[in-house]
């Protein structure tokens, strides 16, 4: 009896000092938008494009829990390439350029930048325009300027640029959605990115990269380009290194002719001497059981939209696969191969008809996903990973 007395003036307890913080941060909230104003202001934002713009938002909670958020889960390269670079995306990338093969070569032509290349980081970015994200762009950013975040000076700065996109008239504020950090759009620009860089390839006066295609991925051409992409000069290609190859050699920054490399016994995957200019440098990010590539100063460039090697190589390689050339061709060392992302929606209809609330199947790996495949690799004697590899997919479907 005692402790049921205590559960409900625990939660009432609870609550009241939850209000008392969020009424204190609404409070600190509105302040720090005064004080954002005047600088707005001083950027050329009016005053009535700050107050329509930030008009009923609110101090979000959910940002700032994202923004924190330390994952527990490091995702295995080869299941973040699968996740990202599989023959569905292939086959979306390839209808997606036939239906924006104008705008494709358009940008090809205007920046430099192969149109492979700029729709891989279109396929990755956002799937092809499919998801821009869910969260409130002014919103978010406010929250983070106006939080302890360390980083509050700079999200004020793309709050600001924010505002100045709606005070030109851009793009239509109520289409202004993305990550948690501010990244928005089809191929997902900072703001102050898309201030420098944007571009309205489409010729309608606006540079709109949320609802028109081309202005995504010419935009995406005009970043490229200003990342240093050389025309005619691919990213790289997959490679094989000798056994006791020495990886403290090996990395992106490391380049070194191509003679070099070849001195050391590296090759193409066929075995016939390598080739291209140099400098290039080669990565093994799996190690040297893994698959190997050499990189180009165009793998540098691709690299600049994210800053990860891996995000990088799923870009490179997806830039191949639109092409018609092989994906990833040697294995990755692992004796549980990653799963696509049909495949991951499968294990997670599997899950969920045995019970599990992984929330709608949709192939994305979260928190519930994982905590469902732990515990059922617990009950079937696996251990305990909660990794979506094909061995717990094949034991579901045996049942």
């Amino acid at each position: 009896m005692t402790s049921r007395m205590k559960t409900p003036l625990l939660c009432l307890a609870s609550l009241a000092a939850g209000l008392a913080t969020t009424g204190a941060a609404r409070a600190d909230f509105q302040s720090c938008l005064s004080g954002i104003q005047a600088q707005a202001a001083s950027a050329g934002v009016s005053a009535q494009t700050f107050r329509t713009a930030t008009s009923g938002i609110i101090y979000d909670d959910k940002v700032i829990e994202l923004s924190q958020a330390q994952p527990e889960f490091k995702t295995p390269i080869w299941d973040y390439m699968a996740a990202l670079v599989d023959d569905e995306r292939v086959d979306d990338g390839k209808a997606a350029m036939r239906q924006h093969g104008q705008a494709l070569a358009a940008a090809e032509a205007k920046y430099g930048v192969d149109r492979y290349t700029i729709a891989a980081v279109w396929g990755v970015e956002s799937n092809f325009g499919k998801n821009l994200g869910k969260m409130p762009l002014v919103q978010s950013l406010a929250t983070l300027a106006c939080s302890s975040n360390r980083r509050r000076d700079f999200f004020r700065g793309e709050l600001i640029a924010t505002l100045k996109i709606i005070e030109r008239g851009d793009i239509d504020p109520s289409r202004l959605y993305g990550s948690w950090a501010g990244a928005f759009g089809q191929t997902q620009f900072m703001p102050t990115t898309y201030q420098r860089l944007a571009v309205d390839l489409d010729g309608d006066g606006r540079r709109d990269v949320v609802d028109s295609a081309a202005d995504a991925v010419g935009s995406t051409a005009n970043f490229l380009r200003a990342a240093k992409w050389s025309n005619g000069y691919g990213w790289g290609y997959e490679v094989r290194v000798p056994r006791g190859f020495n990886t403290s050699a090996a990395g992106r920054r490391n380049k070194r002719p191509v003679s070099h490399w070849a001195s050391l016994g590296v090759t193409r995957m066929d075995g016939r001497p390598l080739t291209g200019d140099g400098p290039v440098g080669i990565m093994v990010p799996a190690g040297v059981d893994g698959p190997s590539f050499l990189v180009t100063k165009n793998f540098d460039a691709i690299y600049s939209y994210n800053a990860a090697e891996s995000y990088g190589l799923a870009i490179a390689v997806l830039s191949d696969r639109l092409r018609g050339r092989p994906g990833v061709q040697a294995d990755w060392p692992t004796d549980d191969p990653p799963l696509s992302r049909a495949q991951r929606r499968d294990l997670q209809s599997r899950l969920a008809a045995r019970g599990y609330d992984v929330g709608e199947p949709d192939g994305k790996v979260g928190a519930k996903t994982r905590e469902a495949i732990k515990d059922v690799e617990a009950k079937l004697g696996m251990p305990q990973t909660g990794r979506p590899g094909a061995k717990v997919l094949e034991a579901l479907r045996r049942g």
